[in-house]
């Protein structure tokens, strides 16, 4: 299993792909896209069987990554 900094290099981002979104390994789908499709219901078999560019360790990378930018400090003015 991938430790989580490799799971992380997975996820690319450039000002000239994808709107500058974050993507899995320069592809044109989106870690947005994957979570949507969580979220929705689908489970890890059926993305890679929908997506077979994608690997398991891909889907690990984007809730890795969600959960990481998800762990942000709220500051709110007193």
């Amino acid at each position: 299993m991938p430790h989580h900094t490799e799971l992380l290099d997975r996820i690319t981002v450039s000002a000239g792909h994808c709107g500058g979104r974050p993507c899995i390994r320069g592809l044109r789908i989106r870690v947005s896209d994957v979570l949507a499709l969580l979220s929705a219901g689908a489970d890890l078999e059926e993305i890679l069987e929908d997506y077979p560019y994608l690997e398991e360790a891909d889907v690990r990378a984007c809730l890795k990554y969600a959960s990481l930018q998800a762990d942000h400090a709220i500051l709110v003015a007193a």
